[in-house]
């Protein structure tokens, strides 16, 4: 093989894709999936291409310092790509602790394997942190996120978010780990775990139930294409300037409401419903804490340097994402009844 690459968190929404997009892309890579299966992990989501020969899934906890140590030991890879991450804001506020394990004390974890294995030579080796635009906090009507604007988190989430973006700035500082960090928008897409808001609206949609919307509906979210975002991440691998950021958006801002109202509109019409049918069923609840008004990308460094742009519309990449999930109802009945989490049983037995 060429090139080895560890893809952390890679059976999880983002991580599936871009799993898939170095897979298929790059048949001289070995690819090595390490995920801990938590409840948002799902193989179902990469039965695809579970048996192409330049795959293989290690099931393993980056808060297991001594289990990581032994993937990096007998993968030995010259890439990481860092996905695996505890994610969802309201989860944080209800267990900030798991939060910080995960996404600090295991991207530490890794770091350090990283740097014990590279040790005597950083050349060719890579270490691309994937983060999130939580970390700059919030802005008001006007403004975008840049790579140069300073660090407010506002949640538990963001803020261990923002810890681990440090460490592994502070790794190339120090170390001269080669790092390249990336920072997202809301990613939506096929395989979503039905907590997002997204997926949670098809789910609820489909089956009659209430459209929960925080507060008065108005908070604003850039939305990025989950194949986009696995399309950027494989640019910034192989393009970006080590040591540098990057921001990676949709160049597409919706209120919750706007949003909600068009997923609605796209569902009645996909469902041969009258129209207005689902958006009855929205309906408007306490606000969390903490909530930040409004995340906006500035996108154009990496649309600039590495020729990076989105491939749909907002609208054209929610039809994708409503259709996929009605052809695919035994994938949603299976992550909103649990039984998504006995296809490792069944299908990595052995291990």
């Amino acid at each position: 093989m060429e090139k080895t690459v560890l893809i952390t968190g890679g059976a999880g929404f983002i991580g599936s894709h871009v799993v898939r997009e170095f897979v298929k892309k790059y048949p001289n890579y070995k690819i090595v999936n390490l995920d801990a299966l938590t409840y948002a992990g799902n193989l179902e989501n990469l039965i695809d291409i579970q048996d192409e020969p330049n795959y293989t899934f290690v099931k393993a906890d980056i808060v297991d310092a001594d289990a990581i140590n032994r993937v990096f030991a007998t993968y030995k890879p010259d890439g990481v790509i860092h996905l695996a991450a505890e994610s969802h804001v309201d989860r944080s506020i209800t267990n900030p602790t798991a939060f910080v394990m995960t996404n600090v004390i295991g991207t530490v974890n890794l770091l350090n394997a990283a740097k014990e294995l590279w040790k005597d030579n950083f050349e060719g080796k890579l270490f691309h942190h994937v983060s999130t635009d939580e970390v700059y906090g919030t802005l008001g009507e006007i403004g975008l996120f840049e790579e140069t604007t300073a660090y407010d988190p506002h949640s538990p989430y963001s803020a261990s978010k923002a810890s681990s973006d440090h460490f592994v700035r502070a790794y190339h500082d120090t170390y001269g780990m080669p790092v390249i960090l990336t920072n997202c928008s809301n990613n939506y897409g096929p395989n979503h775990f039905p907590e997002k808001l997204i997926p949670l609206c098809i789910h609820n949609i489909l089956n009659n139930k209430p459209l929960p919307i925080y507060g008065d509906g108005k908070f604003t979210r850039d939305w990025l294409f989950v194949k986009d975002h696995a399309r950027a991440i494989d640019l910034v691998f192989h393009q970006g300037k080590v040591g540098d950021s990057y921001n990676v958006g949709g160049f597409n801002e919706w209120q919750n409401i706007d949003l909600v109202k068009e997923l609605c509109k796209q569902m009645d019409e996909k469902l041969g419903r009258e129209a207005g049918t689902s958006a009855q069923l929205i309906t408007f609840v306490k606000d969390r804490p903490g909530h930040d008004l409004r995340y906006a990308i500035d996108a154009t460094k990496i649309n600039q340097e590495l020729g990076y742009q989105p491939s749909v519309t907002f609208e054209q990449g929610l039809s994708e994402t409503i259709d996929w999930f009605l052809n695919n109802e035994e994938w949603l009945n299976n992550v909103t009844s649990g039984d998504y989490q006995k296809y490792y049983e069944g299908q990595y037995h052995k291990n």
